[in-house]
């Protein structure tokens, strides 16, 4: 890793943000620090100002090469030339090599690590400047920078890895592990192992030190966290662990969103304000190749959706004289970005897989129906049943893709279920007369890491 230049790039362009783009819960830290070599937080409101800083921790914070490489949706052919940049082009085709000298500065790998700094300066800082009387508020800001640094080494993980092996995680490199905010410091790539290891070390502390609800929908709780250890136990197919933090976030919140009562959709979101069931917001690193003019979802894909369903109306539509080219329009971000947080209706479906491993077959189905009844027309939805085991796990896994497109998790669910020959799928693209191909298992399911990074801190690249 570079951190010289590119953590110090990213820390620059965060504090620049901060004093040029705030909002006004982040006022007080700027009107307090108005040059950004003084931007040194003193205080606990300074820390508490800096973790609101949206900008950096959440609007387009999380990784989006996984989401681009993945089959959540195609590009025309007379599209794919007008992307923004080759490094769309290269994802999309799975190419060997994706980075090239006109796009230096990295996103997927740059946004983690800034937001990596930030706790870790929010860690170092947070003993020097709280006092005995102000323990619950502490306590809270360091349950926080833990969440976000554990939620940022797992998407460096999921884009930057090979997909997680328990018999030979110790030998897979995973990400350089940062617990500093030293910018000197230059670690080589931890072990996966070791980067779970850490991963789910911070998020377990931080569970006790959060708030079971948060002042904001774009600031980490207890059940955001237990979500997200569900999440991340699911992608390491330990079931039983993942079931565990499932039952425990939906213990402590588990609305949903009724379909039926969605009135107020915009073009590129179900509502213009949070959704009910979003227990923690952010979004996806945003490349051109998401707009919704540029992308479209298979036909086929919308087919499967039943016509009482109101995800089939819901989360797409047709553009005037379109109708071969389905649009994606249901994502849970208010500003038109591609929503990457962590929702109840995810929970459901993690909760209902891993009851469905367990051979709980009634249990699994209850939990798919709970989710399915909010997104059917009103006295339509015959609750899914199954009869073993398999027909349970495909149906819920059908479910679990219908429901959470476009969310930046299909590209980890690939990972995971290509070890599983009954669910393994191997990917293909047309573009122009020219057929993309990506295997099961493929060493190109890790991103190379970033050029610079390579020529500038000798880490070991990923093959491709």
């Amino acid at each position: 890793m570079k951190p010289i230049i590119n953590i110090k790039y990213a820390f620059a362009l965060s504090v620049s943000l901060i004093f040029i783009g705030s909002c006004k819960k982040e006022d007080k830290f700027l009107d307090t620090k108005p040059n950004q070599n003084l931007a040194i937080p003193s205080s606990l409101n300074d820390l508490v100002n800096l973790l609101n800083n949206e900008t950096i921790f959440n609007r387009g914070a999380d990784p989006a090469l996984g989401e681009i490489s993945s089959d959540d949706f195609n590009v025309a052919d007379i599209i794919y030339p007008n992307l923004s940049l080759n490094l769309e082009r290269n994802t999309y085709t799975w190419q060997k090599t994706l980075y090239d000298a006109t796009f230096t500065q990295i996103p997927d790998w740059n946004n983690p690590y800034a937001i990596i700094y930030y706790s870790n300066v929010i860690l170092e800082t947070l003993p020097k400047v709280s006092t005995p009387a102000q323990q619950t508020l502490a306590d809270q800001i360091k349950g926080a920078a833990l969440f976000y640094r554990g939620y940022s080494y797992y998407n460096l993980v999921q884009t930057f890895a090979l997909p997680y092996n328990a018999g030979n995680a110790t030998n897979i490199p995973g990400v350089p592990i940062r617990l500093t905010s030293d910018l000197n410091s230059r670690p080589q790539r931890s072990n996966l192992a070791d980067c779970y290891k850490q991963i789910i070390a911070d998020i377990k502390q931080s569970i006790i030190l959060l708030p079971v609800v948060p002042k904001l929908k774009t600031q980490p709780s207890q059940p955001a966290a237990n979500a997200l250890l569900a999440r991340i136990e699911l992608a390491l197919g330990d079931y039983s662990e993942a079931l565990n933090y499932a039952n425990a976030c939906l213990a402590k919140y588990s609305s949903l969103t009724d379909y039926n009562k969605l009135t107020t959709p915009s073009t590129t979101g179900l509502s213009k304000t949070y959704l009910e069931e979003d227990i923690y917001h952010s979004t996806l690193n945003n490349y051109s190749v998401f707009s919704r003019t540029f992308n479209y979802v298979n036909p086929s894909f919308v087919a499967l959706y039943d016509v009482n369903d109101l995800r089939k109306t819901k989360l797409f539509t047709i553009l005037s004289n379109q109708a071969q080219y389905p649009r994606f329009v249901g994502s849970y971000d208010i500003r038109s970005l591609k929503y990457s947080g962590i929702a109840t209706d995810e929970v459901y479906l993690i909760k209902a897989e891993c009851l469905a491993r367990s051979n709980d077959i009634d249990g699994a189905m209850s939990a798919l129906n709970t989710l399915l009844i909010k997104r059917w027309k009103p006295n339509t939805f015959i609750p899914f049943s199954a009869s073993k085991q398999d027909d349970a796990l495909n149906k819920i896994l059908l479910e679990r893709r219908k429901e959470l497109l476009f969310r930046g998790l299909r590209w980890t669910d690939l990972r995971r279920l290509n070890r599983d020959p009954r669910y393994a799928v191997q990917l293909a693209r047309v573009v122009g007369n020219t057929t993309y191909m990506l295997p099961p298992n493929d060493p190109r399911y890790a991103m190379p890491i970033p050029d610079n990074e390579i020529s500038f801190e000798g880490i070991t690249q990923n093959p491709r």
